[in-house]
Order: C-alpha cells, then sequence, then structure tokens
C-alpha cells in the first residue's frame, strides 16, 4: 500500500469546483484511491458526496492511498492536483 501526504492547494479549500476535478481525476486511474485526513476513516476518491464532505479547507494536509500496480503514478497526479489552486486554473 502506498500512501502520500498533499497540502489542500485551492484558496477556498475542496469545494464543489475543485473536489469536481479531482474526483474526475480519481475515477481515470487504475487503481483505488482513498482520501481523508491522517488518523482517521478515508473515503474514496472516485465520490464526490464523500470528498465534498471532508469539508478540507486551504491548508489543511489530506493522506492519499492506494494499492496495486500503478498506485504510486495514481497517488503521484492526484497529489499535484490536490497540491494546485484549482480556482486559480478555472
Amino acid at each position: 500500500m502506498h500512501s502520500i501526504l498533499v497540502t489542500v492547494g485551492s484558496a477556498s479549500g475542496l469545494h464543489a469546483r475543485p473536489a469536481s476535478a479531482f474526483v474526475k481525476a480519481a475515477a481515470r486511474q487504475p487503481v483505488k484511491v482513498t482520501v481523508g485526513r491522517p488518523g482517521q476513516r478515508p473515503v474514496d476518491a472516485r465520490s464526490l458526496l464523500s470528498v465534498l464532505a471532508l469539508a478540507a479547507r486551504h491548508g489543511e494536509t489530506l493522506e492519499l492511498t492506494a494499492e496495486g500496480e500503478g498506485a504510486e503514478d495514481a497517488l503521484g497526479a492526484l497529489g499535484e492536483l490536490l497540491a494546485a489552486d484549482l480556482d486559480a486554473t478555472a
């Protein structure tokens, strides 16, 4: 199992627009990815409602976890996306 810690980069946190982009990217990955606060129960990164329910704020650290072939690449791609200010690129 692979995991990384990522700081939420979007200025307004992981609200609807950034969460939607993150969930769509997670759905394209060849492995299941989970996201959550370190030490807490993670949620499926492909579920928009679950990701929104995290109510992650700008600067908050989240843990991404995946297992299987392609897990490291998936985590790298999703970590980059989560760390970016998606509001600035919209």
